[in-house]
């Protein structure tokens, strides 16, 4: 049933020409060089150290991977990081 939402909300922000990541509440993540992450729509921050940030997202945990993590701004629906950045993963939620 969820599946089937999804799909339409997906049909009608393309044919309505709106924004997927407001209409379907999904992560919206801008990554400038390797220094810094936006991420807008997050659920939260799960866990922050120097080295691994974990972010919660309607699309799961996002993990995040460096050194000298730092959490520049942060408000209710978007944080913003810096630091310098190796990777980008989404830990496994099941739904495959």
């Amino acid at each position: 049933m969820e599946k089937r939402v999804n799909k339409t909300k997906n049909d009608l922000a393309e044919k309505l020409d709106l924004p997927r990541d407001i209409v379907l509440d999904l992560p919206k993540i801008t990554v400038t060089g390797d220094n810094e992450i936006v991420i807008e729509n997050h659920k939260g921050v799960v866990a922050f150290n120097d080295d691994m940030i974990k972010v919660n997202t309607n699309s799961g945990i996002m993990c995040i991977y460096g050194k000298k993590f730092e959490i520049l701004f942060m408000t209710g629906s978007t944080v913003n990081i810096s630091g310098k950045f190796r990777s980008i993963e989404y830990e496994d939620n099941g739904k495959y």
